[in-house]
């Protein structure tokens, strides 16, 4: 029946070192340092739901965006890839504001933790989602059905987003812990800066892995100025 609801059930949550969405890589595996672990709701926490998943090297994540949850929605957004000037159809874009607020990424299976107080625990690398994000639903990645190297990517494809050079002082960069420090240069290197701002006096600021990083952007290069 047109307009029928069903319901959906979150089986359990994600938890990453972003404690906001600012800083949150722009797709998922663009950054394969970033760790992160999903832990289910005890209902969905059952070894059996997951065996055979060991033999898999990448998962597909389907969550929701609790931080753009709202009750109308538009027909048209304004990507950040575009300069955040021109409008484009919502369906033509990944933008949290959609009729169903889901997102979907695609992540590296780095373990499976078996046998914890919490049931298994999947380890996974590179996804862009901030801590605490309700999961919907995970489903194994086929490279032989998902991957399309002829794909085209629209407007995307024309506006690639170019790296930084990144340039983290030493006595900061010793405040973040060891096993971090790839991850936040990796995320930084993409620049998370929104990019319709220019202004090269301008700091910007996000959560990581409990640290507070502020930063500017100049032409190629970002400057990390504080870790608190």
């Amino acid at each position: 029946m047109a307009g029928a609801l069903f319901p959906v059930k979150i089986i359990g949550h994600i938890r990453t070192d972003f404690s906001s969405k600012f800083g949150v890589p722009r797709q998922s595996g663009i950054v394969d340092a970033l760790e992160a672990r999903i832990e289910f709701e005890k209902e969905f926490a059952q070894p059996e739901a997951f065996r055979g998943l060991e033999g898999f090297s990448h998962l597909w994540i389907i969550w929701q965006f609790s931080e753009a949850l709202r009750n109308n929605w538009s027909a048209t957004v304004r990507p950040p890839r575009l300069g955040g000037n021109t409008r484009v159809g919502v369906f033509a874009t990944r933008s949290p504001f959609r009729p169903n607020a889901i997102g979907l990424s695609s992540v590296k299976i780095q373990k499976i933790e078996w046998d914890t107080p919490k049931g298994p625990v999947l380890h996974v690398r590179g996804a862009d989602l901030m801590d605490g994000t309700p999961i919907l639903d995970i489903k194994p990645y086929l490279a032989y059905a998902d991957s399309h190297p002829e794909a085209v990517d629209g407007f995307a494809e024309q506006t690639a987003f170019q790296k930084l050079n990144v340039h983290f002082p030493e006595p900061l960069l010793a405040k973040i812990p060891m096993d971090k420090r790839d991850a936040l240069l990796g995320v930084l290197g993409e620049n998370p800066a929104p990019q319709y701002q220019k202004d090269p006096e301008r700091i910007y600021g996000f959560g990581f892995a409990g640290k507070e990083v502020r930063f500017r952007v100049k032409d190629n290069d970002l400057t990390v100025v504080e870790v608190e």
